[in-house]
């Protein structure tokens, strides 16, 4: 078995939609990135390339090519399911937090679950999604941003 940690982060902007988990999140703001900055499945897609060793996201994905502009993350993380796969792994499960003042994150989480187990083909029991805030303090606090951790289990196959 191999632990791999993501995290990242983007600013909150008007103009752009809000995705994270692969749900689009009605709110007056959204992520500004190169892709649709869903900074959750980002986060996650970079524990699961740490785990197995096989770099990250900037790597696979790099935002200066313009085929990722725009790109949709949750596709891109079946990508890099297809890739754990071919080096011989599997996901076990995985357990993220986003961070975000607001908007009001729990009502999305059911559906931010079942986008992610199906894009990385697993049964929805091994994907873990939380939402905390970060009670005003710092930049996800004073919502310039938000944030997102994720831990990836993977096993050899």
């Amino acid at each position: 078995m191999r632990i791999g940690h993501g995290y990242d982060v983007h600013r909150l902007v008007e103009g752009r939609r809000l995705v994270l988990g692969g749900a689009e999140i009605p709110w007056e703001k959204g992520l500004l990135g190169h892709s649709d900055a869903d900074v959750l499945t980002h986060a996650l897609m970079d524990a699961l390339l740490g785990a197995a060793a096989l770099g990250d996201i900037g790597q696979l994905f790099p935002d200066r090519d313009p085929a990722y502009e725009g790109a949709d993350s949750v596709e891109l993380l079946r990508s890099v399911t297809g890739y754990l796969h071919k080096n011989g792994y599997r996901i076990g499960n995985v357990d993220c937090t986003l961070i975000a003042q607001r908007p009001k994150l729990a009502p999305h989480i059911p559906e931010m679950r079942r986008i992610l187990a199906d894009a990385m083909g697993v049964d929805l029991s091994r994907v873990s999604v939380k939402a905390t805030t970060e009670e005003g303090l710092g930049f996800s606090g004073e919502g310039l941003g938000i944030a997102a951790h994720a831990v990836a289990l993977i096993e050899e196959q």
